[in-house]
């Protein structure tokens, strides 16, 4: 039985040819940008490729597989959006690379104070800013070993930490670039000794506020903090407060609470905090978008065939 498929994505033809290979002939493809589906687009429509909006989505009737171009999926898991029998899956494994070298930027710009060196500049300030710190021998924790947590953690391995520690629910596998590794409730033991926090973790009850003052507090005085998962893990405040205090020396958000982050917050005018407005991930990366591709199409495939789906969400 044909399977009608929209694809919305803005693809080029080779995208389109390799959904078209995937699928073998079992598809009736149709192809439209996510911004401009509407409900009438999806009627009879089995399967979508794509982030639709949540309030289009749930018009898809006929809907059995959705493929998100995104690792989160938090606005499809409200109830009533997708019918339970709808197969959801995220992709996860597109965006590791992009947003750990993202995270790792942001870790050189804190240690070398390069924000703050782009300050003096506008202000033909030919002074310096005091000493530096180095990843190398450094020991640096990480909150969240999936696929972009384990590609910082592997990269700052390479460049020589000398202690790279990872915090997750799951202790049980370790991986090779991973010195110790602790759960959530372990943090007294993790955060006393890190000299960078990076974190790329999901929004959830277990994360939702952790780097709060008691945590802030564990830090090792001088550390510094890096935040690419969400923004509601970072009570902004405290943050804010621990590093005005002098006990951290600095902080990078590519996340905040809320977004965009108003125009008001005194995060913006602390020197020592280096903020992007979320654009660690996304499409900038072209190699990004070609994964999240790849992913697709071998979902969809696998859809058809009725083979194990990547990165199945649980519902």
């Amino acid at each position: 039985m044909t399977k009608n498929v929209l694809i919305a994505l803005d693809v080029l033809p080779h995208h389109k040819e390799l959904f078209e290979k995937a699928a073998a002939g079992r598809c009736k493809f149709s192809f439209k940008k996510t911004s401009l589906v509407t409900k009438e687009d999806l009627k009879d429509v089995n399967a979508v490729v794509g982030n639709v909006s949540a309030n289009v989505i749930k018009e898809a009737n006929a809907l059995e597989f959705m493929q998100l171009n995104s690792a989160g999926c938090d606005q499809y898991l409200v109830p009533g959006v997708l019918n339970k029998d709808v197969k959801l899956c995220t992709a996860v494994g597109s965006y590791g690379l992009t947003v750990s070298e993202h995270m790792l930027a942001l870790t050189f710009d804190l240690i070398r104070h390069l924000a703050l060196y782009r300050d003096k500049q506008h202000n033909h300030d030919w002074s310096d800013c005091g000493n530096v710190t180095s990843i190398e021998g450094a020991t640096i924790a990480v909150f969240g070993l999936g696929d972009i947590g384990g590609s910082y953690a592997s990269k700052v391995k390479a460049l020589g930490a000398k202690c790279v520690i990872g915090v997750r629910r799951n202790v049980k596998d370790k991986p090779d670039y991973i010195d110790e590794i602790y759960s959530f409730d372990d943090l007294d033991k993790v955060l006393p000794k890190a000299d960078i926090v990076a974190m790329v973790l999901p929004d959830s009850s277990l994360t939702r506020n952790l780097m709060n003052k008691e945590h802030l507090s564990m830090m090792k005085k001088g550390a510094y903090l890096v935040n690419s998962g969400r923004g509601s893990a970072v009570n902004q405040e405290d943050l804010l407060d621990a590093i005005k205090s002098g006990h951290l020396a600095g902080a990078a958000l590519d996340v905040t609470t809320p977004e965009p982050l108003p125009k008001d917050s005194p995060l913006w005018d602390e020197p020592r905090v280096v903020i992007t407005p979320h654009v660690a991930g996304n499409f900038f990366l072209q190699e990004t978008f070609e994964r999240m591709i790849r992913i697709s199409a071998s979902n969809l495939k696998a859809f058809l065939d009725g083979d194990n789906l990547r990165n199945l969400v649980k519902r």
